[in-house]
């Protein structure tokens, strides 16, 4: 499913849309998940994807790190993805993927890293990010810029965070 919010991110082509990305420009190489948001088909599971081994990695430092790593990818996240839109011309670009990886580091927020908690919480984050309940559909529409864009994943990895929470308690 594509982002929708106000502009149509199928407003630019393929074509257009390699023309105006650099991954020799930092911001986009954030902002498009290290080129993971370039893919032609499933960008965001392609970005969420991409935060795995970076959120392995940042885990083996410790909660505190993590929590700080988190915060920092999150608030960079609001800057580079507004940034990302003004280059593009378009709002909420499908490639623009920084939000699916700030939103997957909510999501394991005091979560143990292991194979099943990792495939767990993709699968879950993968759900909320695309069928968008509420308040994920709300944030989506109605709140623009950069914070908009950060925030509709934000809320999906919370939702993917007490859902990961929930089956350590009882299920896992």
């Amino acid at each position: 499913m594509s982002k929708s919010n106000s502009s149509n991110p199928s407003s630019l082509t393929r074509q257009q849309l390699l023309q105006k990305v650099s991954l020799s420009n930092p911001i986009h190489l954030l902002a498009f998940g290290f080129g993971s948001g370039l893919a032609p088909k499933a960008p965001g599971t392609f970005g969420s994807a991409v935060a795995i081994p970076l959120l392995m990695l940042v885990a083996m430092l410790g909660t505190t790190a993590f929590l700080v790593a988190t915060l920092l990818i999150s608030l960079l996240g609001i800057w580079v993805c507004e940034r990302a839109t003004q280059d593009l011309g378009v709002h909420d670009h499908s490639s623009i993927v920084w939000d699916e990886v700030a939103g997957m580091f909510v999501a394991f927020m005091f979560v143990p890293i292991t194979w099943e908690t990792l495939i767990l919480g993709f699968v879950l984050f993968r759900f909320f990010d695309i069928i968008k309940p509420w308040p994920i559909r709300w944030a989506d529409t109605y709140v623009k810029g950069g914070f908009g864009i950060m925030l509709d994943d934000v809320l999906a990895g919370v939702m993917t965070l007490a859902c990961l929470h929930l089956a350590l308690a009882f299920i896992i």
